[in-house]
């Protein structure tokens, strides 16, 4: 019985971790940005660049208020959205630097993205930095905001 408890805890703290974890520290950003502009291009949706490490509490809780209901809406209809690891601010830098340096004020930090890469919108003053004391409808409300600027 004890085993089955062990096994059921370590199961659960597994998924927990797992869905944690929103950034792919694995994961070829270079390549997923190329793809995403590709699609961006067919479907003329700009391309949403979320720059952010697991290690980063507001990088997660930003993460789960994106997957509200109406936020996970608004992401689907308004943006290509690709996750870009950034580790301890020692990966994917080459990326953050084209792109204007959105995470020196701090992380989460966002670029949108035209199909031609022109850059609409970016963080420049850590404005997501303290995403955890965002609720879902602050959230909401940045990107809607972001969207009318982005000419969406």
């Amino acid at each position: 019985m004890k085993k089955l408890i062990a096994l059921v805890l370590m199961a659960g703290s597994l998924a927990l971790r797992a869905d944690a974890l929103p950034y792919d520290e694995t994961a070829n950003a270079k390549e997923e940005v190329k793809q995403a502009l590709i699609k961006a291009h067919s479907t003329q949706t700009p391309v949403l660049l979320v720059f952010g490490a697991n290690w980063c509490e507001d990088c997660r809780a930003l993460d789960r208020a994106l997957k509200n209901d109406k936020n996970a809406a608004l992401m689907a209809k308004s943006f290509n959205v690709v996750k870009i690891d950034v580790g301890r601010f020692d990966k994917n830098t080459d990326l953050d630097t084209v792109y204007g340096n959105p995470i020196k004020k701090g992380i989460p930090a966002v670029v949108v993205l035209a199909p031609d890469q022109r850059v609409l919108y970016a963080t420049r003053a850590g404005e997501l930095a303290s995403a955890r004391r965002m609720s879902a409808d602050g959230v909401y409300g940045f990107f809607q905001d972001i969207v009318a600027k982005a000419g969406k």
